[in-house]
């Protein structure tokens, strides 16, 4: 095998500005060769964003999160690590979707997303697109993962619960993900911390469901009281057990990614943001999204390149648990 996992062509011959945009200008699966498998991380577009509840165009998110992320490089400076060489990384491509229906495109994608097992897959990053994504991507890493009882653990970055029964009548929406996970059991509510949950609300009940389900609440003004130490005991209580990370680009306050459907002021910096991810060194990481970024509400495309950044640093989290 060569030196590297995952070959990226040089900048400095090939500049980043050229050729065909691929997430972190990783290859395209289909073109990794075969001593390079199993593929590490698969990353995949999910072009969808039929299941919002206010301001739609996510689905552009994943073209334009390519596009930025021309500029990701593979050296991660606080690990000390090289992903490139640590882990083989593809660009999958998108997932099919079903434009005028979310529970078919989430069934059409959970299918997608399983199927990439047969080329050699270890484990899938998703890129949306609105919130509903986070059903798909844990059902087919809980499916890929030989169905664990009880379910996944997960770590959950958002302003938002994401635990709404119904809205509008449709029960897949971006609203109510992890409810219908819990329903269907391939997410753990108790083993679950929602990290960035802040107001207004439409109601004080919309946080009854995942408390009344064990789900730990840390609202961006309590880790700001508290910082890491409910973070850090969440930590200790899962151990090695299995975990998904699902990051709604919403979290972080709008001054620094502008570019989301759904923005809730007085959230995170970029730089609070990439630090807790850095926080999170040791977890055992299975599976992964990145979601909510609409493009269209911000021309300079910084949260496209703010989210680019952050696919890296969950990427780079199971590289230091490999090291």
């Amino acid at each position: 095998m060569s030196e590297h996992a995952t070959h990226v062509a040089d900048p400095r011959q090939f500049p980043r500005f050229a050729g065909v945009a691929t997430f972190c200008r990783y290859p395209l699966i289909e073109l990794v060769p075969q001593e390079n498998r199993p593929v590490d991380w698969a990353i995949y577009g999910f072009p969808f964003d039929a299941g919002v509840t206010y301001r739609p165009g996510a689905r552009f998110g994943p073209r334009a999160i390519r596009e930025a992320s021309q500029y990701v490089k593979p050296y991660h400076i606080e690990h000390d690590l090289d992903v490139t060489e640590l882990l083989s990384l593809a660009d999958a491509g998108d997932a099919p979707v079903r434009p005028f229906s979310c529970k078919q495109t989430l069934d059409a994608t959970v299918e997608f997303a399983v199927g990439l097992g047969d080329a050699g897959v270890t484990k899938l990053l998703g890129v949306g697109g609105d919130h509903s994504l986070a059903y798909a991507g844990l059902k087919a890493t809980w499916q890929r993962r030989g169905r664990p009882s009880g379910g996944l653990a997960m770590i959950h970055f958002d302003s938002h619960v994401d635990t709404v029964d119904e809205t509008g009548g449709e029960r897949y929406s971006h609203a109510s993900p992890f409810i219908r996970a819990v329903e269907e059991g391939f997410l753990d509510p108790k083993r679950m911390i929602s990290i960035g949950i802040k107001g207004p609300l439409n109601t004080r009940r919309d946080l009854d469901y995942a408390k009344q389900n064990g789900v730990e609440i840390l609202t961006c003004e309590r880790w700001r009281r508290e910082g890491e130490t409910r973070i850090r005991a969440f930590l200790d209580r899962l151990g090695n057990d299995e975990v998904y990370l699902t990051f709604d680009i919403d979290c972080i306050d709008p001054a620094y990614a502008p570019g989301t459907g759904t923005p809730s002021i007085g959230g995170f910096t970029s730089a609070e943001a990439l630090a807790m991810l850095r926080s999170l060194r040791g977890i055992n990481l299975v599976g992964a999204d990145v979601v909510e970024v609409l493009p269209d509400r911000d021309p300079a495309g910084i949260t496209a390149l703010l989210a680019a950044h952050i696919m890296f640093e969950i990427i780079c989290l199971d590289a230091v648990k490999r090291r």
